[in-house]
């Protein structure tokens, strides 16, 4: 049933590790899937304020 598939889709198999130099993905039963640097922008508008 296609409910159940969007369900599964938001279940608690994955972890998002923010907290770190690299942002990492973790599936249940998989492992870390990805492991990549994070990054922030920040923006100056005209104003002179910042936005992320």
């Amino acid at each position: 049933m296609i409910w159940d598939r969007i369900i599964g889709f938001f279940s608690n198999d994955l972890a998002i590790d923010l907290g770190t130099a690299n942002t990492l993905i973790y599936a249940k039963g998989k492992g870390i899937i990805t492991s990549e640097p994070s990054v922030v922008a920040v923006k100056k508008d005209a104003r002179g304020q910042k936005k992320v």
